[in-house]
Order: C-alpha cells, then structure tokens, then sequence
C-alpha cells in the first residue's frame, strides 16, 4: 500500500474534531485510510455499501446509531441521508457529556449530498477532508509539499528524484488511482471501464434518469477533449443535443462526484477589466480523461492534439494536490487568467497574500517570450512571488526577472 500524505493531517483532525468528513471520488483510497483509523485509533466501522445496514440505517437511524456508537466510521454515509438529523442529536449528547472530539469518521463520494447534510445538521462541529487520487510524490515516496517556486528546495529535490517525459506520458494515461499500483498487472482500460460502469451505476443514477446515461456518457467523453480549456455551455449543450441547464446540472454532478474541476478566472480590478469570466474544466484524473477520449497509450498521447491539455491537465493537479494533501488549500485560491486578446497564464495561485504564475507546458526550452503574460499581473495589489514554467526539462534554469523553467519533478 503506498502511504498517503494526507494521513496524518486526517488523524490530526479525527483528534481535534467531533465529526471528521472525508470525501473524494470513488477508488481515491478513502476507505483504505478509514481501515488504518479503526487499527490506529481504536474505531469501529460500517460501511452502507452493505445492503443490510444501509436498510438498517434508513429504516431505524436511532437503533442503527446505538449498534455503532461512536468512536466510529460510517462510510458512504450519503446513501442514508436520513442519519444526519439523528448524529446532531447523537453529538451534541456526546459534547454535553464532555466528550468533544473523535466521534466519527463519515465518508462518501458524492460530496454534494454529504456537504449538504453535513452542513444543515452540525456544522461548527465537523473537520472537513478532501481526497485525491494519488499524487507522483506519493508513488515515489518523496516529500510532498505545497508547491512554491523555491529554487534551493526544488534544486535538492530534483537531484534526489526525476521524471522521464516517456514516463511521465505513462503516468498521464495510466492515471493515479491506487489500485492501478496496488496491482501493476491490471490493465489500464480494463480498470476505465469497471470504473466508468460502477460510476454510473452508483452515483449517477440519482441525478440522471436512464434513458439519458448515453447522453450522459457523451458530454463525459466531451469534457475529456476540453480538459484544460474554457467551460462553454452553450457549445457543449448543442454538441450532446441537451438544453443549457441540464449541461449546467450533469457538470454539478461531475463536480460533486470529484470526476472534473473548474478554475475560476482570476479578476482584479486594479489590473484589468478586460478579462474572460468563463471557468476552466480539469479531468480530477488523467487516466479517466485519456480513457474516455481514446488515448490508451503513451504513443497515442505523444501524437495526440491532447499531449499539451493533457500535460497542463496532470501540472495543474498535482500543484493542487500538494495544497490538498498537506491541508493548506483553503490557505491558497487557484485560477487562471486570460483577457478578450487571447493572452494567458495558466495556474495563478494566491498564498499568503503572495501571487505565483505558472505556466504549464510540454517541452524543454523556453524564453522570455514564453512569459509575456505575466507581466499582465503587474500592478497587482498584492506582492509577486517567483513564478514558473514547469515543463518536460531536465534541468532548471531561468527564463526572465524571477521567473524559472523547472522540471516537472519540482511539484
């Protein structure tokens, strides 16, 4: 089993919260950590994948609730919303009682139905956690650290540790949940499509009636050849034959469900007016996004107009994740930003009142002219920190006033 970084700082908050929530798309590794909580912490478990318990759990709450007192982890909890009203009652006993923290653990993949309950019935009270697939950093068993463009630091890790670009394209469409490592032997589109079925099967169902899983499907395969582009409904509706606002609802249900992301654009009124408001989407998985656009092979990406967003796609997750999997996202904001004359940056990120731009491209050697961009940023209110392409070079070396190309190893 390779080690999650995230770990610890979910056994940090398990102890210093009541309720601990954690979500994540299905296979992330959730419950596989929930097993090292019940070794570690002495927790009891019951998962409501399990048809009994969850009738159980929908049919009498209370008594379900007494079966599994607290300390204890109830995983896919949003398969019995119906829980939620009865743990407030169940914690604040406990909290009255003196007993304020490690109550229970809640898990499931659909972050939507588990944030909404959460937050209607004991917020205040929970710690919230939100699960990757695995990093690069963790199948290497490396530090993994929030991404920041400190050159003495990344010097040092990247002499310890490199990506070959043949290996990174392999990493890219094997993607990075953690059974495709647990067992090296498993095919990856066997993986995909087991994935793709139990997906729509489970969690979609709810949202998308039946008759309209292909449509479905579609505007998934749509969204992986966009990753990495503008989020436009419009198009996207007329592509898979839907109306705007059921394009707008099946994206919520892909976001909720931790398949795609959106990074916001990045707007400040003491730089520019002239900005696109469009999100941009990101595939949360590599792998997923090449299986349902067809690129199965490292070959086939290598010769595909999707090497670039794909590559983008891998950079811009794994800076997130080093944020995520340490806990310090919701110290830092994550946008991108282009204006009404097509000039772009990537990934503007926004940390302790510091902003980073980076770049993210596949290739070896850039200049000055590959940053022009940045320079869209000055005049910023806030101070400018060094900024970054990070690419497919071996080596780091500088391509402006503050600016570096760095390896991709450096995240």
């Amino acid at each position: 089993m390779i080690d999650r970084t995230i770990y610890k700082e979910i056994v940090k908050t398990v102890k210093n919260k009541a309720v601990t929530v954690i979500t994540g798309a299905r296979q992330v590794g959730k419950t596989t950590l929930c097993g090292l909580l019940q070794k570690e912490l002495g927790f009891g478990y019951v998962s409501l994948a399990n048809v009994l318990e969850r009738q159980s759990a929908k049919e009498d709450p209370m008594a379900f609730l007494s079966l599994h007192p607290a300390p204890c982890i109830i995983d896919e909890i949003q398969k019995a919303p119906e829980l939620f009203d009865y743990l407030e009652g169940v914690v604040d006993e406990h909290i009255k009682a003196g007993r304020k923290r490690s109550l229970y653990v809640l898990t499931g993949s659909q972050a939507y139905k588990l944030m909404k309950g959460v937050t209607e019935s004991m917020a205040g009270r929970v710690g919230l956690i939100s699960m990757e697939p695995l990093s690069l950093s963790e199948i290497k068993k490396v530090e993994e650290v929030p991404f920041s463009v400190d050159i003495g630091r990344i010097a040092k890790r990247c002499q310890a540790y490199q990506v070959q670009t043949l290996d990174l394209y392999d990493y890219i469409v094997r993607g990075f949940y953690p059974e495709l490592y647990d067992n090296p032997d498993l095919e990856t589109a066997s993986f995909y499509a087991d994935y793709l079925a139990t997906y729509l099967e489970k969690d979609v169902s709810d949202f998308v009636e039946i008759k309209n899983k292909q449509k479905f499907v579609g505007l998934m395969t749509m969204l992986a050849s966009l990753t990495g582009q503008e989020l436009i409904y419009d198009n996207l509706a007329k592509s898979i034959g839907i109306d705007v606002k059921t394009a707008q609802s099946w994206v919520n249900v892909l976001i909720a469900g931790n398949i795609i992301h959106l990074l916001q654009p990045y707007h400040e009124e003491s730089v520019t007016k002239r900005i696109v408001k469009r999100p941009k989407v990101y595939f949360s998985d590599t792998g997923l996004a090449c299986y349902l656009a067809r690129v199965g092979s490292k070959e086939t990406l290598i010769h595909s107009y999707l090497k670039g967003p794909m590559v983008e796609t891998y950079i811009v997750n794994e800076i997130i994740k080093s944020y995520k999997n340490n806990r310090k996202d919701a110290e830092a904001s994550f946008f991108y930003f282009r204006n009404f004359d097509q000039k772009e940056i990537d990934l503007v990120i926004l940390s302790e009142g510091r902003l980073t731009l980076v770049e993210c491209k596949s290739g070896e050697e850039f200049g000055k002219r590959d940053i022009e961009s940045f320079s869209l940023l000055q005049g910023s209110r806030y101070a400018m920190g060094k900024n970054a392409i990070v690419c497919t070079t071996r080596t780091i070396y500088p391509v402006g006033e503050n600016a570096y190309a760095l390896p991709v190893s450096a995240i």
